[in-house]
């Protein structure tokens, strides 16, 4: 038996038998940038994958719709799992976390905004992460004599509902918008786990500022995904940090251009466009 993110838990429960060891879970996302095409890229980026945000016929449709998603999950779809936190409270604590998008997350300043606990933050926090509307990135703790970043970074896993939950309507906004950056990060981010498929994912980061976007393992092997919206990447002290204390069988620096060229032994400059031709390009 295979069930889906929606399967509702009633109907499980229901259920006369056990279906321990024989039942499989399959999670389905939203349209990724090979089923649209690159032709499609600043599209897919500002409205998201849900099918009718990026199918709308206007940017002001495709709005509406998002919008219209938000209200009728706070206010129908997650009381349907018995969750009773008020509508209202888990908008403001998801417009909390369009703003910390891609950043190491500290549960003090949403707790202190909202006037409740931290214990309750983490409990949101982790209530959204399950209905896959987040993304809770865990940091990689090699072992060095290096003080590491301990907390996750928290991306909004859909592009479309990021940007409207930070009031961005039109590309033009998007380019000038100040989340620019990491929304394109947590954009990419995404498109490479559903491509690659791997066996783990994390980030890895240093108190010194040494920093890796992505560490993939994958049939047994370590790869870094350094994420630049920048014309023409160069190495950084940062890569070099990455590259020799994760000991990475490659890494890759993926950017908006369309060149592929080497910056050193084992650092590669990878196009975006080259996510929708296969996984050998990045794996």
């Amino acid at each position: 038996m295979r069930t889906l993110g929606s399967a509702s838990p009633d109907l499980l429960r229901q259920s006369s038998e056990s279906l321990a060891g024989r039942i499989e879970t399959h999670t389905i996302g939203g349209l990724t940038i090979r089923d649209v095409g690159m032709a499609a890229h600043d599209v897919h980026w500002l409205r998201g994958g849900f099918p009718l945000a990026f199918l709308a016929d206007s940017d002001a449709d495709s709005v509406v719709w998002r919008k219209n998603i938000i209200q009728t999950f706070l206010e129908r779809d997650i009381p349907s799992f018995g969750i009773r936190t008020p509508a209202a409270t888990l908008l403001r604590f998801w417009t909390m976390l369009a703003h910390y998008h891609g950043q190491v997350w500290n549960a003090a300043e949403p707790a202190r905004s909202l006037g409740i606990g931290e214990t309750s933050i983490r409990r949101y926090l982790d209530l959204l992460e399950g209905v896959f509307m987040i993304r809770q990135l865990q940091p990689w703790h090699e072992n060095l004599k290096k003080r590491q970043v301990k907390a996750p970074k928290v991306y909004i896993r859909d592009s479309g509902l990021l940007h409207q939950l930070l009031g961005i309507r039109t590309l033009p906004e998007l380019l000038s918008h100040p989340k620019c950056g990491a929304s394109w990060e947590g954009y990419v981010i995404e498109e490479v786990i559903t491509l690659v498929q791997p066996d783990e994912a994390y980030f890895w980061a240093t108190h010194a500022g040494a920093e890796l976007d992505l560490l993939l393992f994958k049939d047994g092997r370590r790869i870094g995904i350094e994420i630049k919206r920048a014309d023409a990447p160069r190495l950084t002290p940062s890569m070099r940090a990455a590259l020799e204390d994760l000991r990475l069988d490659r890494l890759m620096v993926v950017y908006p251009g369309d060149q592929r060229y080497p910056l050193a032994e084992g650092v590669e400059v990878v196009p975006f466009t080259e996510l929708g031709s296969g996984r050998q390009s990045i794996v």
